[in-house]
């Protein structure tokens, strides 16, 4: 029965079925390999932001324990609960009025550097 759908002698695929498989991948993969670079852009600048604002939520709980000191790293907030993202830098620094915490993600390129003021304000 099955052998009835075969012709004599025929196996396999021709060479124009191949190349046209072979072009369809090819535009699909010219359609996703950009799109994929933005998504991981995306995601390195929403980790990014993300400890920026959880850093200020843990500067800002600091504070309230200790109103007129001020903070020169993060050894002040991880010990509030702040966990930095892996390949994120946090730099937090000054006191409560002049509160200033930078982010920046190492595998984002280009690179975007969040800034928090003392208002909670987040600026790219």
């Amino acid at each position: 029965m099955i052998s009835s759908f075969h012709k004599r002698g025929q196996k396999g695929f021709t060479l124009i079925e191949l190349m046209i498989v072979i072009a369809i991948i090819g535009i699909l993969a010219a359609i996703a390999i950009p799109q994929f670079s933005a998504y991981k852009q995306r995601g390195y600048n929403a980790a990014a932001k993300a400890d920026a604002k959880n850093a200020y939520t843990a500067a800002m709980a600091y504070f309230s324990d200790n109103p007129t000191a001020s903070i020169t790293g993060t050894a002040n907030i991880s010990a509030l609960g702040f966990n930095p993202t892996n390949g994120v830098t946090t730099t937090p620094a000054g006191s409560q009025t002049n509160l200033t915490i930078t982010t920046t993600h190492g595998a984002s390129n280009p690179t975007v550097t969040y800034t928090v003021s003392a208002t909670g304000v987040i600026t790219p």
